[in-house]
């Protein structure tokens, strides 16, 4: 069994921690929206990394934005769910084992309008960088 390695972070790590503790009762928001927590394999380490995430579901998935903010690079949890596509998404207090599998196509333009709903930052991030941002489905 690998390790968790805290997010070097401190508002992530400790983000993470009071969500944990608290079943999402505290650390649940970001700017007043809710989020879950991600927990992958690093891609490279093995070891176990969590990140809060927005909460987006969509039918009976989990939808997740790769957006980190719109700089020019992919966060670390997108290359490790890449890696390795299973994850556990905790949501409040259910912990639930999920793969992922990123969209594409119409589908991806159809779903970035439910995004961009959850999360009107996401139209600007897009702007912002050079990049493509990987949407994916966690179901």
């Amino acid at each position: 069994m690998h390790e968790y390695e805290p997010s070097p972070f401190t508002s992530i790590r400790d983000q993470v921690a009071l969500y944990e503790a608290t079943d999402g009762r505290e650390g649940g928001t970001l700017n007043g929206r809710p989020v879950v927590i991600l927990t992958t394999r690093g891609a490279r380490t093995g070891r176990i990394r969590k990140t809060p995430l927005l909460k987006i579901r969509h039918q009976d998935a989990y939808l997740v934005v790769a957006s980190y903010g719109g700089a020019d690079v992919h966060p670390a949890w997108y290359h490790n769910l890449v890696a390795d596509p299973s994850a556990r998404i905790q949501d409040g207090a259910a912990v639930l084992r999920l793969r992922a599998r990123e969209i594409t196509g119409a589908e991806k333009a159809r779903l970035w309008e439910v995004a961009d709903a959850a999360w009107p930052d996401f139209p600007a991030y897009r702007a912002a960088t050079r990049r493509e941002i990987p949407v994916l489905l966690l179901r």
